[in-house]
């Protein structure tokens, strides 16, 4: 029997937790459900999940507080809960490093399937500590660009000879790049290819970890294309 897939989930609503509990369980994964940010954060350093599921708006520790404890020292994959579809606890959550988000209230069905395709882009049986290349990326080697070094194989990155700590979702977003230096590619083909959507979805999740990956290789290195998307400077 495969190894069930863990997952942490951190909810305050009661009702919310237990019913999602279940069916989360009922689809075969295994759930440790905390009411609260702190209570969360001992479970994670406790159990080491393979995904966290966290609700922003927890007491005790928030939801995008958790998430940025938890990314000081773990790749894990990260899904957030928000209300709102329009609120700013999106961008912030994604800001602090979750790779996705699921607006309240969601289908249950949808969930399984969005930890899903999370799972698969961090190319999880059961665990989120590797990650594949695209299927357009080089089959090995080192790819150069200015001072930007990606080893496609050994799934490292350098800026200038420095190694440069990337989450799985950076990672495959840069080899999406990295696949097609100078190619324009839009917000939709990225979150087809990186996030597995096989329908839209919300391109401020694009946005967001395009921001969060400049930052680490260099501003200028992925270049804006008004109206069409980004590229990769070769």
């Amino acid at each position: 029997m495969a190894e069930q897939t863990h997952v942490l989930f951190v909810e305050d609503d009661d009702v919310i937790r237990e019913a999602t509990q279940l069916a989360l369980e009922r689809d075969g994964f295994a759930v440790t459900a905390m009411p609260d940010g702190l209570s969360g954060l001992e479970a994670f350093r406790a159990d080491r999940p393979d995904i966290a599921l966290l609700d922003v708006m927890v007491p005790g520790l928030d939801g995008v507080s958790l998430c940025r404890r938890i990314r000081d020292d773990s790749t894990v994959p990260v899904i957030m809960l928000s209300a709102r579809a329009d609120s700013i606890d999106v961008v912030l959550g994604l800001e602090a490093g979750a790779d996705d988000y699921v607006t309240k209230p969601f289908d249950g069905a949808v969930l399984v399937a969005r930890i899903r395709a999370v799972l698969r882009r961090f190319g999880h049986a059961g665990g989120g500590d590797r990650t594949d290349a695209p299927d357009g990326a080089a089959d090995g080697g080192v790819l150069s660009f200015g001072e930007l070094e990606i080893d496609t194989e050994g799934m490292e990155v350098r800026r200038a000879g420095r190694p440069v700590a990337l989450t799985p979702t950076e990672m495959r977003l840069l080899l999406e790049f990295s696949a097609a230096p100078g190619t324009v590619l839009s917000r939709d083909r990225l979150l087809e290819r990186v996030w597995d959507y096989g329908w839209g979805g919300d391109t401020r999740v694009v946005d967001v970890h395009v921001q969060r990956l400049r930052t680490k290789i260099g501003q200028d290195r992925i270049e804006t294309v008004r109206g069409f998307g980004y590229k990769l400077k070769p």
